[in-house]
């Protein structure tokens, strides 16, 4: 564990330290991401590239103020929920993180499930996603936050190699990229996919998941927050280059095709569509980055969620008193069995018609309402002193809590 009485100083020794940012970041890639991703260039092509890139800019923001808060107080952004909001919001968090459990447990196993079958065909897909998460369950229970890293690091290092060397390999057209990337375009009919597409690179509720990282790792106060702005960095630059990647090859080997996609199995046909261009070899690289993405996503919602319920939940028993979690005690280890059991169920049986609308209700909220918080938390000098929201984290947030308002409003508007 590092002290947090000696943070690092110089890009040798901050880049020594790199480890949870990427963690974070490589948690909230998942099937769902790329998915959203692949489907704009395939629609859009290459003058779409910019999505990611900005998608990526306003997760770090996000995720900054959450880190900021907790160097700032001692506390996790849960605990500071807990004693400021009222009951009924806390609550409706519970019933979120319940639902958000288990949609999101089954989504991940069943895209594993997917990667695994592409990959290797005699590997039935709810076999291969039982298999990954009760990989991941076993991993968890059994190993500490060290291992835990490096396997994330090993899975993420993984995926970004094989994505952005099969989009490397395809040779993309330097103007186009270039253009796609400082000149942001909003083709006719699109505005909503490409707001998805923003607002889906680099997770959701996993943001929470980085203070507890912090904690395992011993970052400590404010002297602490250039590099966790460091390591942040890190996480989501390498993030931004993934989607943009992913965007890349969708619209070089989509687009030109006219061929749309939706969910994972067009992810999977974009790979055999390589394959006929470059080869098994070609396929089988996307393919494992796919497996990648979605392996590495399900070992960090494994580790780090389980951690939101302990906290928040002993918190509430200790009316507001913060304590960090203990991942061998009982309510850790009970949410590891939760993502685990019942998603497995519905893995096997299919999802039920009103668990999905109450997650999407739910689930289309959370992002405004964590701008929104940290808008408000941020910007109290009596809790925040000097690292309060400055002009660029203020104007992050709010144009955070534009864009996820309006695909919050859109998406209950449909439901």
């Amino acid at each position: 564990m590092s002290s947090s009485a000696s943070p690092p100083r110089g890009i040798r020794a901050l880049a020594g330290i790199v480890g949870p940012g990427i963690v974070v970041a490589a948690t909230g890639v998942g099937a769902g991401d790329m998915v959203a991703a692949a489907k704009a260039g395939a629609a859009y092509g290459m003058p779409v590239l910019w999505t990611a890139a900005v998608g990526a800019i306003l997760k770090f923001a996000l995720a900054e103020g959450v880190a900021r808060w907790q160097l700032a107080t001692g506390s996790t952004l849960l605990e500071g929920w807990g004693a400021r909001l009222g009951i009924v919001v806390q609550i409706l968090f519970l019933a979120y993180l319940a639902l958000w459990s288990l949609i999101v447990a089954a989504a991940l196993m069943a895209a594993c499930g997917l990667a695994t079958h592409a990959l290797i065909p005699a590997i039935p897909v709810a076999v291969g996603g039982a298999f990954h998460g009760l990989a991941a369950f076993a991993f968890v229970w059994f190993e500490g936050y060290g291992r835990f890293e490096t396997a994330m690091k090993i899975a993420a290092g993984t995926m970004f190699v094989a994505i952005l060397g099969t989009a490397a390999v395809q040779a993309p057209p330097l103007a186009e990229t270039l253009a796609g990337l400082t000149l942001p375009r909003v083709p006719a009919g699109s505005t909503l996919l490409l707001l998805g597409v923003v607002g889906g690179v680099g997770g959701t509720l996993t943001l929470l998941s980085y203070s507890y990282w912090m904690q395992e790792k011993g970052w400590e106060g404010a002297k602490w927050l250039p590099a966790v702005r460091f390591d942040l960095g890190v996480g989501y630059a390498l993030t931004g280059v993934f989607g943009v990647a992913l965007v890349s090859l969708a619209a070089g080997s989509l687009h030109p095709r006219g061929i749309a996609i939706s969910g994972s199995e067009g992810v999977l046909e974009m790979a055999q569509l390589l394959g006929a261009r470059f080869g098994r070899p070609g396929e089988l690289v996307f393919l494992v980055g796919f497996w990648g993405a979605v392996a590495s996503s399900t070992l960090g919602v494994w580790q780090g969620v389980p951690y939101l319920f302990a906290d928040y939940v002993g918190m509430m028993r200790r009316r507001g008193a913060p304590e960090r979690p203990d991942t061998r005690g009982r309510l850790y280890r009970g949410w590891l069995t939760v993502l685990t059991v019942p998603p497995m169920t519905l893995l096997l049986l299919g999802k039920p018609v009103w668990l999905v609308v109450a997650y999407a209700a739910l689930g289309a909220l959370f992002m405004p309402f964590l701008a929104a918080t940290l808008l408000w938390l941020n910007n109290r000098r009596d809790l925040v002193g000097d690292l309060r929201n400055g002009p660029l984290a203020n104007l992050a947030l709010v144009a955070c809590l534009a864009l996820f308002g309006y695909l919050a409003w859109t998406q209950l508007g449909r439901g």
